[in-house]
């Protein structure tokens, strides 16, 4: 690929292309740029002391036209990890920068008080990125490997942990979480709509069988009916989501409890089951229970991440 910034032009002004800090859409932005001829340089945070806003493996792209997206901090970096993005496309070196605690650069401080630590990797080709790409589109986890001797960047496939081994850093990548949303009320419109504005793949379930739930999904039952829940609660239960909840009171569990035990599951099958759904208690309104669903979620999806 041709170095379309002249090592003695003036370096563009960044500017942020649009606001995320969603891994996938760095990546697909990443893609896009060196498909349509332009170089890119991914920045990955690699490196954490004391505080971050981030965590480890945040990136963003930076295009050699300036525009790039992503966070590696809490925006307070963002701009002038580009300029030296920029830099380096002239210049044509990986490099390591170093922001906050520890950073030659005394006027850049962390509100933190930490320091973090960025490689910036200029991009060379779009494979592995796609290969990334297309293994969440089939919901399989993935990875990038990034060896800082000899400036190359692969795919990993499978379930990684981010974080330096083998020789360089490893940046693990997880399908979207899907929503397995079931329930024909005012309180599943009201969590499926926050769900999607959350970047959740929200789905139905029409088949007992159906193999859509892995172990990126969590299985919602928002019926006010035992019987209706049933299959799709047995389904989830023989399959392996992160999270399965369902609606109802103490004593309404005690009774699922006790047909799920007359249909021959154990204890610690049914034990799998928040019910009462949601992280705080006593949700009566439904934007409420959509908002204490959703939040008891992402806290165990977090805390699986961290395990």
């Amino acid at each position: 690929m041709l170095n379309n910034i002249a090592s003695n032009a003036p370096l563009p002004s960044p500017s942020r292309a649009f606001v995320t800090d969603d891994s996938i859409a760095v990546l697909r932005f990443a893609v896009e740029a060196l498909t349509a001829g332009k170089e890119a340089v991914l920045v990955t945070l690699t490196g954490i002391e004391g505080g971050a806003a981030r965590a480890l493996g945040a990136q963003m792209c930076v295009r050699d036209d300036g525009h790039y997206c992503g966070f590696v901090s809490g925006g307070c970096v963002e701009s002038a990890v580009a300029f030296e993005a920029l830099d380096l496309l002239a210049k044509g070196q990986d490099r390591q920068i170093r922001y906050g605690k520890g950073s030659p650069w005394f006027d850049i401080v962390l509100p933190c008080g930490g320091g973090i630590t960025l490689t910036l990797h200029r991009l060379r080709s779009a494979r592995p990125l796609l290969a990334v790409l297309n293994s969440l589109e089939r919901r399989t986890p993935a990875g990038l490997h990034y060896c800082p001797a000899t400036q190359q960047l692969g795919a990993i496939e499978g379930a990684v942990t981010t974080g330096w081994r083998s020789g360089g850093f490893e940046r693990g990548y997880r399908p979207r979480v899907q929503l397995v949303l079931q329930g024909h009320s005012v309180e599943a419109q009201a969590t499926a709509a926050l769900a999607q504005a959350a970047g959740y793949e929200v789905t139905g379930f029409t088949d007992a069988s159906d193999p859509l739930i892995d172990a990126d999904t969590a299985v919602v039952l928002l019926w006010h009916d035992l019987h209706r829940e049933l299959p799709v609660l047995q389904a989830a239960l023989r399959a392996r989501p992160f999270y399965i909840g369902a609606l109802g009171s103490q004593r309404t569990h005690s009774q699922r409890s006790e047909t799920l035990l007359a249909l021959g599951w154990h204890q610690e099958d049914i034990a799998r089951i928040k019910a009462p759904i949601g992280l705080f208690p006593r949700a009566r309104d439904a934007s409420t229970l959509a908002l204490s669903v959703l939040a008891d979620i992402a806290a165990t999806r977090q805390a699986g991440a961290a395990s």
